[in-house]
């Protein structure tokens, strides 16, 4: 009788597993695999304790109420990553300042602003990144070109996008890929160790809500588009879908940043590899 219970049991967790699985993806995209239960189950145990939950069903079911998009945020964050911190992997950031941003103000000289997607921006570390490395190539060359830098940054996540449009930080964070003389330069220092970004900065950067698996549409076309570290969680169709869409948000000729362990998955003939030395990107064809 015990092991009937006990497979009863199993068969329940499995079942809202599946469940919680099959609305993550279709949420967001995020593709779990079979054998990450217990990576869910460690991950939501507090949010399930914090909202007097007692099964992955029912916080399911608590999702799928309009009312409830900050409980999706909350689950939503807790199964992504976010690593995410200032000048990741360095190097995109070196070739927007010292190669990049010189071809561009050159190559559309009266063809309006220069405009940058950041997808995925999390709580905005790259896309204020981005608009730090534009301040200081203006720094190194004034009156290089008359061309505004435009920079949208995306997120799905509500929660995130509120901490990213304040732009304030506390000193943990500054710290992860911040070296003093920038941090110096381009922040000012708050009340209770926090650091905030500089009007300059920040006024660079318009941060929208958006789910990649929506229309890009609505945010037009972009000279340069950053979608990093964010692939790694969709399956190969929705990867794929997400590179053709990217794709056609950029005018021709634009350029594409992936994460360090991501490719163009199946869709190669849609754009050449550009080398950085030490990194890639990828230009429209």
């Amino acid at each position: 009788m015990a092991n009937d219970v006990s497979a009863r049991q199993d068969r329940l967790q499995q079942g809202d597993f599946e469940y919680f699985r099959q609305f993550l993806q279709d949420a967001c995209g995020i593709s779990l695999g079979e054998n990450k239960q217990y990576l869910v189950t460690t991950r939501v145990r507090g949010i399930l304790s914090d909202n007097n939950l007692e099964s992955l069903k029912a916080l399911v079911d608590q999702m799928k109420q309009p009312r409830h998009s900050q409980l999706r945020d909350q689950v939503i964050d807790a199964m992504t990553t976010n690593e995410t911190f200032w000048f990741r992997d360095v190097y995109p950031f070196e070739y927007l300042k010292n190669v990049l941003f010189d071809q561009l103000q050159q190559d559309g000289a009266s063809a309006g602003a220069i405009r940058m997607w950041c997808a995925a921006c999390a709580s905005g570390q790259e896309p204020y990144s981005i608009s730090i490395a534009v301040e200081e190539h203006r720094y190194s060359k004034p009156g290089a070109g008359p061309r505004e830098v435009k920079i949208v940054a995306t997120d799905l996540s509500t929660s995130s996008l509120i901490a990213a449009r304040c732009g304030e930080y506390d000193s943990s964070s500054v710290q992860r890929g911040l070296v003093p003389e920038r941090l110096n330069v381009f922040f000012d220092r708050c009340e209770g160790d926090r650091w905030r970004v500089k009007p300059a900065v920040r006024n660079r950067v318009e941060f929208r809500t958006l789910n990649l698996m929506d229309s890009y549409a609505v945010l037009g076309k972009f000279d340069v588009i950053f979608c990093r570290n964010v692939l790694i969680y969709f399956s190969g169709d929705l990867k794929r879908d997400i590179l053709r869409r990217l794709h056609c948000a950029l005018k021709p000729g634009g350029l594409l940043f992936l994460g360090a362990s991501e490719g163009l998955a199946g869709v190669a003939d849609l754009f050449e590899m550009v080398h950085c030395k030490p990194g890639i990107l990828y230009r429209a064809l």
